[in-house]
């Protein structure tokens, strides 16, 4: 085919990434409203590509669109949380027991330098994105080290869900108080896939994972009860 080579990018792919990147990193909070006209001066775009870059958006979960009401950062039920942890505890435990076969002596040292990192204090907002960074890159080292191209793509797609559970639901206090729980755990994981113990692996991550999954719940709760629900505002922005 005889096509040209494209140099610009849509407007709605790049709205489309600075509307999830915003939702992700806290900028935009669980149950707020996005107003199109807003967004669309902000960006200086047209209102038609954030529309889309919103329906895109809600097809992932990361946005509500209401009819007649408007659109919001989606705000999760306690089944939503169970259900991705049930994903993601299906996916790290059968990569585990892929890994403890395939995993490198680079990754083992990769992932011990993550557990250090992980004991450091969170005492500032700063040091909680730093450290589910860290959080996120130990998980996904045995997502590589399983070898399995599948599970991973399915695992990136799962991603941004975790991203938005923890958006709703952690705080710096929150970090702290879990802080030697969550040392002990990624010790055991780690030590199983340094002992190639595929067995103990999976229960090592079971554990870790039920236990953040009852946090994060329970952070949610409390969160809900202290600042209560947002009412929605009347008009509907997208149609």
């Amino acid at each position: 085919m005889d096509l040209p080579v494209l140099t610009r990018r849509r407007a709605t792919d790049e709205v489309y990434d600075v509307l999830r990147a915003s939702i992700l990193d806290h900028r935009f909070r669980p149950g707020e409203r996005l107003f199109v006209d807003q967004i669309a001066a902000h960006l200086g775009v047209s209102l038609t590509p954030v529309r889309h870059a919103l329906q895109q958006l809600a097809t992932e979960g990361l946005v509500e669109i209401r009819p007649r009401s408007g659109t919001y950062v989606a705000s999760l039920t306690d089944a939503d949380i169970s259900e991705t942890f049930e994903i993601r505890r299906a996916l790290e435990c059968l990569a585990a027991e892929s890994a403890v076969s395939r995993i490198e002596d680079e990754t083992l040292k990769q992932m011990r330098r993550l557990v250090w990192q992980l004991a450091e204090p969170v005492e500032t907002e700063a040091d909680r994105v730093r450290h589910e960074q860290d959080n996120s890159k130990f998980h996904h080292l045995i997502i590589e080290a399983s070898g399995n191209r599948r599970l991973a793509a399915m695992y990136e797609d799962l991603k941004a869900h975790l991203q938005i559970v923890r958006v709703h639901s952690v705080s710096v206090s929150d970090s702290m108080g879990r802080l030697p729980d969550e040392r002990r755990e990624h010790e055991e994981i780690l030590l199983a896939l340094e002992a190639r113990d595929g067995e103990r692996a999976v229960r090592a991550l079971t554990r870790h994972i039920e236990r953040a999954r009852t946090a994060l719940m329970e952070s949610l709760k409390k969160s809900n009860e202290n600042l209560g629900r947002r009412l929605p505002d009347s008009g509907d922005d997208v149609s």
